[in-house]
């Protein structure tokens, strides 16, 4: 089971979940594309770099919920309106 659950960490995932404002989803409303970031840094990094090109914040990095030890991320759109997460996984301290 434990290798099953690894090979499952390391592969793309794809979810499907109601809009979180409850609008029917669409083009940037109910849609993100998330990528996973090797450290809190890299996620500072995709931030900064998605401003620099265009993108819109959406949310700048930090932890979710505030008081989280476990994951870190910033939200923004890109130019064309997609909303996109960056994120580190934890412990953090």
């Amino acid at each position: 089971m434990d290798r099953l659950r690894a090979a499952r960490a390391r592969r793309p995932q794809r979810l499907c979940l109601p809009a979180f404002d409850g609008k029917p989803a669409s083009a940037g409303n109910g849609t993100m594309i998330s990528f996973v970031a090797p450290s809190k840094d890299a996620v500072h990094k995709a931030h900064q770099a998605a401003l620099a090109n265009g993108g819109m914040d959406e949310g700048g990095p930090g932890p979710r919920p505030a008081d989280s030890t476990t994951f870190y991320g910033c939200y923004l759109r890109d130019p064309t309106g997609n909303k996109i997460c960056v994120y580190a996984k934890g412990p953090f301290v």
